[in-house]
């Protein structure tokens, strides 16, 4: 095999590094290269593709002597502004990395950080630490280095300081040094940490009227991009609520019946976060002890006994008042050497609740005020992001640290081109609407014109409260306006009302539904989980047929009813095996699969992973099957059983098989890219060696990332305003050792819009980066549930949703 023909699969082994281009190295175009489809070979992420010749493909990372990577180049050209600061100077010495033991084995980092810097004359006041690992500019005498240090009650530690590394300006691992160095920059800032981000408590700002407090904040990384290295930071806002856990408890006692409060504690506060303000630390409710209180005690590290009430007031000057309050244990997820650490007993007068709940988000009026703060316009945002580095100029102490490190960022913000592709045409039964990408919808149009394949509604359930029989009645009386012109031939529904229990609603369906059921719509009073929950499952696998669920509420206003009860229409066609409209798609015999998982964190219930494929060329019609997991897994078992099965139904669709198959793989994190592709895609390849020996498709798998810090600012007329829909984005801030780019592809009317990140870590489709864009784009337009959306339809493998569910 030839190396152009591994240029695809190619990766960066853990164990390689590779030279960082100088600063302000020009990076090069990237090039696709052409690959025999169905050839083996080693499984890595696919890397620019223009090294196969000169690497073989092994996988090396690139630098700056390589050769050009191809673009695309379809669409207009666009200014844009994106949140990176390049790094303009760096270090031009070597860096010195030592390992850091401490025994006995200390877990806190302050504490950690505290007894090492008691010996500031031997490391000198210039260093960059991170729990474990020092950096310095200077070598110690020796390579070995043992020292000792007292804690506050005078028990003796030994540090030994181990030198690992000696690390030229060029090398990959002064990354992790910058970032640990920019971290200590914003604690100097008295920005505090909460999570991986950092906040500024001495700036909040209430909302009285809710109980609310934001604390504004950001979020910030350093990395190699292709031409330099840049922070890429953004704005982040922790949201916290005034009331601590035990004001909660206490309103919720007065709520609920004294037999069931405990129950309702347990509903209502297991699996949220707080927050103590005395260290700003966050953690997980994972159990009440309702057997214990403050004045409990236990045992230290040093083998005494303390109560609760006592060890804060000492350690954090906390007093508590209430010594009848339960505790909240969170389960510590860290390890210490090899042993888990022990729970955190958690006293909840002294936590805070962050976050909204269900019905908080539920509330329009708080929503309201609270996007106030935290929705920025693209204005908005760049003054807030521009603030990090005003920061950081004003303050000495940062900017002596920025010196003695040689270290120093741009003042503005990255500004390159990006291109805007051309607007896809809605093709419906014939008839053929312009995306109108200032509104990113376009149901406006669709609602009066004939859907592709339309399903009668014959037989169906509408089942109702009393209390909701209006809302029930605007269903119906509207769904007779909206659906002669989609084409759907609508009876009236059978009415069925009942109690606002689960078991009513349960026992009806058992005793309604027939054989010739073409849907059950039930109208639900709340959002109440547990009910919704019920009647899906009993729809979905105990009687499955289609059901659609709606919240009443949002059948509550008039002016929108209209709108909403199409949506509902064109989701009830679909859920019954009707086609709702398609987009030109160039590609023929092609199969797009898209791959998820979800993750009931909250109830610590089975991975579900969810697997749909196309079943036709026009994209419309689909087979899904799910997959249960181990708790917590992301990637996939069993993926070579459901392609089988999804080829399967492909023959029968087509009477051919697919000669192009594109997988589309939502929820995998850059650190599992290398784990993907030898777990995931083998077995695809193992499916198709088994269908038969003259079959070799063409098989691309593209990683899917929808939560990315990165944002773009269209430069209009002196001004910024969100990327316009089909901003294509693959240069300045995609990553030289992989084949990514990025896509806006919606309309965002308040706030900044997020693009999609895009990474093809697998292929061997001989399709060009515009090709692969282009399509991409387009199957953006192809989820039924909501006509703007920012991802693929396959990126989003779940069933369609119903209309005010309570997801």
């Amino acid at each position: 095999m030839t190396g152009r023909a591994r240029a695809r699969a190619r990766g960066r082994p853990p164990s390689q590094e590779a030279a960082i281009p100088p600063v302000g190295a020009a990076s090069a175009q990237r090039t696709l290269p052409s690959r025999p489809p169905g050839q083996q070979q080693s499984l890595q992420p696919c890397r620019p593709p223009a090294l196969a010749e000169e690497s073989g493909g092994r996988g090396r990372q690139r630098g700056p002597q390589d050769a050009p990577k191809t673009l695309g180049s379809s669409g207009a050209v666009i200014k844009l502004i994106a949140n990176f600061f390049r790094l303009t100077s760096r270090p031009q010495w070597a860096l010195y990395q030592y390992h850091i033991d401490y025994n006995p084995e200390m877990e806190a980092r302050r504490l950690r950080s505290a007894l090492l810097f008691q010996h500031e004359d031997l490391i000198g006041k210039t260093h960059a630490f991170d729990g474990s690992i020092l950096f310095l500019p200077k070598r110690l005498s020796n390579k070995v280095t043992e020292v000792f240090s007292k804690t506050r009650n005078g028990e003796d530690v030994r540090i030994t300081i181990t030198l690992t590394n000696e690390l030229p300006p060029t090398s990959p691992t002064c990354l992790q040094f910058y970032n640990i160095i920019f971290r200590r920059l914003l604690k100097m800032m008295n920005l505090q940490q909460i999570g991986r981000n950092y906040y500024n408590p001495k700036d909040p700002v209430n909302i009285p009227n809710h109980r609310l407090m934001v604390w504004p904040g950001f979020t910030s990384s350093i990395l190699q991009y292709e031409e330099s290295i840049m922070l890429c930071a953004d704005v982040s806002h922790k949201i916290l609520r005034s009331e601590t856990v035990l004001d909660f408890m206490y309103s919720l006692y007065e709520q609920v019946e004294e037999r069931r409060f405990r129950d309702a504690c347990a509903k209502e506060l297991i699996g949220v976060i707080v927050l103590t303000k005395y260290n700003n630390r966050t953690y997980r409710v994972d159990d009440i002890d309702w057997d214990a209180n403050p004045q409990c005690t236990f045992r230290r590290a040093d083998g005494s006994e303390i109560s609760y009430i006592d060890y804060y007031k000492r350690q954090y000057n906390q007093e508590i008042s209430d010594l009848n309050q339960p505790v909240l244990i969170s389960q510590c997820r860290r390890k210490r050497g090899n042993v888990m650490v022990g729970p955190v007993v958690l006293i909840p007068e002294l936590c805070y609740l962050t976050g909204l709940t269900e019905k908080m988000r539920n509330d329009f009026n708080m929503m309201k005020d609270l996007s106030v703060h935290t929705r920025l316009s693209p204005e908005q945002r760049q003054r807030e992001i521009g603030k990090l580095i005003d920061y950081m100029k004003k303050d000495e102490c940062v900017q002596k640290e920025l010196r003695d490190w040689g270290l120093s960022f741009d003042s503005n913000l990255l500004s390159f081109t990006g291109r805007v592709v051309q607007a896809e045409k809605i093709l419906q039964a014939g008839n053929v609407f312009d995306y109108n990408p200032q509104f990113a919808d376009w149901s406006r149009e669709t609602r009066v014109a004939p859907l592709i394949r339309a399903k009668p509604l014959d037989n169906w359930l509408l089942i109702y409260t009393r209390r909701n029989y209006d809302a029930a009645n605007t269903l119906l009386q509207n769904l007779f306006k909206v659906t002669p012109s989609m084409g759907i031939r609508m009876n009236k529904a059978t009415m069925i009302e009942v109690d606002d229990r689960t078991e009513a609603y349960l026992r009806v369906l058992q005793q309604s539904i027939t054989p010739d059921t073409n849907i059950a719509v039930c109208i639900l009073s709340s959002t109440r989980k547990d009910k919704y929950d019920a009647i899906k499952k009993y729809l979905c696998t105990d009687c499955p047929i289609p059901s659609q669920c709606v919240i009443a509420r949002t059948l509550s206003k008039p002016q929108t009813t209209l709108a909403i009860v199409t949506k509902i229409a064109l989701q009830m066609n679909c859920k019954m095996g009707g086609e709702l409209w398609s987009v030109e798609i160039p590609l023929k015999q092609l199969m797009i699969v898209g791959i998820d998982c979800y993750h009931d964190t909250l109830s610590g219930k089975q991975s579900i992973a969810g697997f749909v494929a196309s079943l036709n060329e026009t994209m419309t019609r689909w087979f899904s099957r799910c997959v249960v997991q181990s708790r917590g897994q992301e990637l996939v078992d069993g993926l070579k059983a459901c392609l089988q099965t999804a080829l399967r139904e492909w023959f029968k669709w087509n009477k051919y098989l697919p000669s192009r198959i594109i997988v589309y793989r939502d929820g995998v994190g850059d650190g599992q890219l290398n784990t993907l592709v030898n777990y995931e895609v083998p077995q695809f390849l193992d499916c198709l060696k088994t269908v038969g020996k003259d079959y070799n498709p063409r098989l691309t798998v593209i990683v899917v990332k929808k939560r990315v810090s990165t944002r773009f600012f269209a430069q209009v007329a002196g001004g910024l305003k969100n990327a316009p829909p089909g901003t294509v984005v693959d240069t300045e801030v995609t990553r030289p050792e992989w084949y990514d780019f990025f896509i806006v592809s919606q309309a965002v009317r308040n706030g900044c819009v997020a693009p999609t990140h895009y990474n093809v870590v697998y292929d061997t489709s001989k399709l060009k980066p515009d090709h692969v864009q282009r399509l991409t784009y387009k199957l953006c337009h192809m989820y039924y549930n909501w006509s703007d959306i920012s991802l693929p339809l396959p990126g989003l493998p779940e069933p369609i949703g119903d209309v005010g569910d309570p997801e």
